[in-house]
């Protein structure tokens, strides 16, 4: 199979599909990898290193997706890429399609089989090529948090651990997955006061078994929440309901309640975001205040350190892009029911149920 690897071109996005150790894998394995030229230079791959593992360098998008019959990426395709795929091409990337319709209606017109990582799942019913990027969100949640919680950001002029004889400042995490897990290692490393929100009391025991003392637990329930929210110098929106838009867990009023300069990082962003208030940022301008309140709703968080994320989710994906380039989409996602999960769109049509639900299109299954 030939696979491709255009540069990504959402904003401020600087990592690639495939590392030179994946092209390598893929090369070794039999088949052809074209890179768009300059496609890993933001986090110094150079041509030369993609060359040297195997790769043919071709020198813009359009010929990339010409010669390919799989299109690795890692966000979702941009209007001027959906028009560039036809029927017989493989995305496999990153969708996040239930808080994107017109994305959704572009790839069903293609007619491409769309391949999302977001939904692959594991024998354990976890989502191993979201885990990685969630990780990274998770880590990254607490760092840009305390960053605009910096008086000369805006924020509240509070240090998230305190020093002694002040107390540490309130973060409230609310989802206990696995950016949830994350943030909350990062902020206990700087002293905060932390506590996890989640509606699985399973959950809430295994974090309490996990974390000890060094954090609180709660259950996530309305009023949970809104109390949360008064007193947090930092919330965290951490929720994922695979597929399906996030649910709307801080509103409107719960902000009104929260202290002047508190800050909002919304890792849920990329399916629309768990405040009321949301709307997707870029990291060209990546907050904005609503009633005093900071807001940060970048919708690609792990592009700012992005030759770590490259590596992280290139470990994470390699094996399945094999698996699609040596049978073929049909054949692998016959033989693996996880992959076959991660399929959202083909033929024209909505292929995973939570999807069609989000955007109130039909599903039709595979």
């Amino acid at each position: 199979m030939r696979v491709g690897v255009p540069k990504e071109i959402k904003n401020h996005e600087y990592r690639v599909g495939l590392t030179p150790a994946s092209v390598a894998e893929l090369v070794a394995a039999g088949h052809e990898v074209v890179i768009e030229t300059s496609a890993g230079m933001g986090i110094d791959f150079p041509d030369n290193a993609y060359e040297q593992a195997g790769a043919s360098i071709l020198p813009d998008a359009a010929a990339v997706f010409r010669a390919a019959d799989m299109i690795v990426k890692v966000k979702e395709p941009q209007p001027a890429e959906i028009a560039m795929l036809e029927p017989r091409h493989i995305l496999f990337t990153y969708l996040h399609l239930a808080a994107d319709k017109p994305q959704a209606e572009g790839l069903m017109a293609s007619g491409a089989t769309c391949i999302a990582y977001e939904t692959v799942t594991s024998r354990s019913g976890a989502l191993p090529l979201l885990k990685p990027m969630s990780e990274v969100a998770g880590r990254m949640s607490i760092q840009v948090g305390a960053h605009y919680l910096e008086k000369e950001q805006g924020g509240r002029g509070v240090l998230l651990g305190g020093v002694p004889g002040v107390a540490p400042a309130k973060v409230a995490i609310l989802g206990g997955g696995v950016a949830g897990i994350n943030a909350a290692q990062i902020a206990t490393g700087q002293r905060a006061d932390v506590t996890i929100y989640d509606i699985n009391n399973d959950r809430l025991a295994e974090l309490d078994m996990h974390f000890g003392s060094t954090i609180k637990t709660a259950f996530a329930s309305k009023a949970a929440i809104a109390q949360a929210v008064k007193e947090a110098e930092l919330v965290i929106g951490a929720v994922l309901v695979p597929g399906a838009a996030a649910p709307k867990l801080v509103t409107r009023a719960m902000l009104k309640t929260m202290k002047r300069g508190s800050v909002l990082v919304d890792i849920a962003i990329d399916q629309g975001g768990c405040f009321e208030t949301s709307h997707a940022t870029t990291h060209a301008d990546p907050v904005y205040t609503i009633d005093g309140v900071i807001h940060y709703c970048v919708a690609n968080m792990p592009g700012a350190v992005a030759r770590t994320s490259a590596f992280a989710l290139n470990n994470a994906t390699l094996p399945f892009a094999l698996k699609l380039a040596n049978l073929g989409a049909d054949a692998a996602m016959a033989a693996d029911p996880h992959l076959a999960n991660g399929l959202n769109v083909s033929d024209g049509k909505i292929r995973h149920q939570a999807v069609a639900e989000a955007l109130d299109l039909p599903f039709v299954a595979a």
